[in-house]
């Protein structure tokens, strides 16, 4: 816990001065000066006074052009943007003008540095990455922008400049506010024109960080992404209240990346389970590295890395976020808000698990189970006379393959003796012929198997084999036997099969109900939709298939996806059948 104490400098006996007698001393009488936020000046109407939480009207007398014309003439020059300044503070004198472009009323703001504001995202700032603020008018944008510049100057020792375009953020004046400290401020004659004085800072005076406030044109987006490109930190504000509105203002998104639409093809969408092909997905990095969200004067969210929480945003997924928040006592608070929707289904169409969160069994009919038992031993002899295809061995005679396979097993040496071995060296040197190194180190990884992969074969205790290859291949065989390195051979490179023969060589007892640790073994790529899709079916099989011996029906999947599943359900040493047709084919598993 972190106390924030807070220090406040208005210099508000100044704006007081400038404004008509009637109306500061109506002011003081009121009272709760520390309070006030602005002063409302409109011709013909009553002069009012805004404070944080309530408005009062000062006098019953209207603004007349006098009482304006007062005030115009002891403020500085009006600018481009129709603001102007009190030389040396921080406030800020708006006019409002008709068509003839006289002024017909004015609103003077009460500028505060105020010191300890950042308590809640120092660390933030202290990080070197680019920090973007967001929030609606009076959240105290521009006087955290004030104090970081300061922060930055004077308690980092880095070279801090100051876009300033309404002189707002250090004053009126050519003198800056000592509220920026040593930071530099630089000044822009023309409000259209800040985007060139954003590049004219990076080139000409060498800074470690530019501060920014209100980031409001393309042209502005396009030189802040410029000098964040350079390796400068950059310090801005934008309009907008919430990351989720740069997404739908064209203007600024590219501060978040830019977004643009992508069209899919039919393989990739049913892969993504997504009811259209086109949708929306961010073009590049953002700008900005963090985004704080100000919703109240003292309770921001933070969002740490942008690009991830808009890449949550454009898939209608809440991305979460960390609040931070000062007490009354004056202590920074940090929470972390989890997110609301982490599996939001994206096609509202789909039904099943992800939608109540429980997998429900296909009825148990006589005749589909009939069909299952014949089915699953047509599969075993299918398997048979695949491994025994090259022999020309007729699928009935079912006695002969069994036979046949049996010798085979005999083939590849003894496997009593790995115990042997693993007393002995401690750790199996394993190598592989044709089998895939990856998916060998992530079974060894996952079930932290006493196992290390070697490529010289002078120094394996034991040869891996795709039994495809290691037939046609008599040099290794020659090599193992002559050096009585046994020889384990198995039907396809899977991490199944892979996991059973590493647990055989081991001597280690298989349990097709093992907890798996990480689903990512049998991915083939980092997508979501492939984590969730085995998800699904490694609770299907723990929950229902094993305990309960129901088969089980997923839900619609793309061929890639249902590859993986099949795979896992073969890690369980069940059975798994594809059944419908695209784009509604889908997974049915069996129990024994």
């Amino acid at each position: 816990m972190e106390s924030i104490r807070k220090q406040v400098t208005d210099n508000l006996d100044q704006l007081l001065d400038i404004l008509p007698p009637r109306i500061k001393n109506s002011l003081e009488l009121c009272g709760g000066l520390e309070q006030l936020v602005e002063i409302v000046m409109d011709l013909g109407r009553l002069p009012e006074a805004r404070y944080f939480d309530t408005t009062k009207y000062l006098t019953d007398d209207p603004i007349t052009k006098e009482d304006l014309a007062i005030c115009v003439q002891q403020v500085g020059e009006f600018g481009g943007d129709n603001r102007a300044g009190i030389e040396r503070t921080l406030h800020r004198i708006s006019a409002i003008r008709n068509r003839k472009g006289e002024i017909i009323g004015l609103t003077c703001r009460v500028g505060r540095a105020v010191y300890g504001t950042i308590a809640m995202i120092r660390d933030l700032v202290e990080t070197g990455k680019s920090i973007l603020l967001l929030g609606k008018p009076g959240m105290g944008k521009t006087t955290a922008l004030r104090e970081i510049a300061r922060v930055l100057a004077d308690d980092l020792n880095k070279r801090v400049v100051i876009i300033d375009s309404s002189n707002e953020i250090a004053g009126d004046g050519d003198i800056p506010h000592p509220a920026i400290g040593r930071a530099r401020r630089m000044q822009v004659s023309q409000p259209e024109l800040q985007h060139q004085v954003m590049i004219e800072a990076v080139e000409n005076h060498m800074p470690e960080v530019i501060v920014i406030d209100e980031i409001g044109t393309e042209l502005e987006a396009l030189a802040a992404r410029t000098i964040a490109e350079r390796g400068v930190q950059l310090v801005g504000t934008a309009h907008g209240n919430q990351l989720a509105n740069l997404i739908k203002n064209p203007t600024l998104s590219d501060l978040i990346g830019g977004i643009q639409s992508v069209t899919l093809g039919d393989e990739e969408m049913r892969r993504r389970g997504l009811p259209q092909k086109s949708i929306l997905e961010r073009k590049a990095q953002p700008t900005f590295d963090i985004a704080v969200e100000m919703w109240e004067r003292y309770r921001w969210a933070v969002h740490t890395d942008v690009a991830g929480t808009i890449d949550m945003l454009l898939r209608d997924r809440d991305p979460g976020r960390q609040i931070r928040a000062v007490s009354d006592a004056g202590e920074v608070t940090t929470t972390e808000e989890k997110p609301k929707n982490p599996e939001v289904m994206r096609n509202p169409a789909v039904k099943g698990w992800r939608a109540t969160g429980k997998i429900k069994p296909l009825p148990l009919d006589p005749q589909v189970q009939m069909r299952s038992e014949v089915a699953d031993l047509t599969s075993k002899i299918d398997r048979n006379i695949d491994r025994n295809i090259d022999r020309n061995v007729d699928r009935n005679n079912v006695a002969e393959l069994n036979e046949s396979i049996a010798e085979e097993e005999e083939e590849f040496g003894d496997l009593t003796s790995y115990d042997t071995m693993r007393e002995r060296f401690g750790t199996l040197n394993v190598y592989l012929y044709g089998v895939s190194r990856h998916q060998t180190e992530q079974v060894v990884q996952s079930i932290n198997l006493p196992i290390e992969i070697t490529k010289d074969l002078d120094e394996a205790d034991i040869v891996l084999a795709l039994r495809s290859q290691i037939r046609t291949s008599s040099k290794v065989r020659q090599v193992a036997e002559a050096r009585q390195i046994p020889i384990h051979a198995i039907k396809t490179s899977t991490l199944p099969q892979i996991t059973r023969a590493l647990r055989r060589i081991l001597h280690i007892d298989e349990s097709p109900t093992d907890t798996i640790s990480d689903l990512n073994m049998f991915a083939y790529g980092d997508s979501e939709d492939e984590i969730e899709a085995l998800e699904e079916t490694r609770l299907a099989v723990e929950q229902i298939v094993i305990p309960k011996g129901q088969p089980v029906e997923l839900l619609p999947r793309s061929s890639i996806i249902r590859r993986m599943q099949h795979e896992l359900v073969e890690h369980y040493q069940l059975r798994s059948e594809s059944y419908g047709s695209e784009p509604n084919r889908r997974l049915r598993i069996f129990p024994n």
